[in-house]
């Protein structure tokens, strides 16, 4: 997994609407990027109605939310339109930067081991660097702790 104050990998991803949205164009934002299994499902609907709750408040703060699975454009644009969300999802079919972040490996469920999405999230400075991991995501309180870790990191950039 990448670490702080490491070069966030590049990429290039198609959203929900199949545009592509690339790293470099966010340059001099902050980027909250999280990556989570697959679409409605539980946990990661609950997150992502968290995020989309809380955007005004990441956009008050010049961050961009970017949303990571393995899911298609158009499973993506089924789970906005089902759950109201406002957030941008990027199809990373191929897995290379859920890879390139560490976010895909080694999972256990029920004994079974299998590859799988690890549900992380990482805040990118506008530089394009690292600047906080979470390598293991529970869900539950996850977007208020990034919202908080991301104004203590501005409040050091000042």
């Amino acid at each position: 997994m990448v670490g702080i104050g490491e070069k966030a990998p590049e990429f290039c991803l198609p959203n929900q609407d199949s545009v592509e949205i690339c790293l470099r164009d966010l340059k001099g934002k902050w980027v909250v990027l999280y990556f989570y299994p697959k679409d409605l499902t539980p946990g990661c609907t609950t997150e992502a109605c968290e995020f989309t709750k809380a955007l005004p408040e990441f956009e008050g703060l010049d961050a961009t939310i970017l949303g990571v699975s393995p899911d298609s454009p158009q499973k993506h644009r089924k789970f906005i339109e089902k759950k109201d969300l406002k957030i941008t999802l990027l199809s990373d079919e191929e897995r290379e930067v859920l890879k390139a972040y560490g976010a895909w490996g080694p999972k256990k469920l029920y004994g079974k081991e299998y590859e799988g999405v690890i549900r992380s999230t990482f805040i990118i400075d506008p530089e394009g660097k690292i600047a906080a991991v979470w390598p293991k995501v529970r869900v539950k309180g996850h977007v208020e702790s990034v919202k908080e870790r991301l104004k203590e990191l501005q409040s050091e950039a000042d």
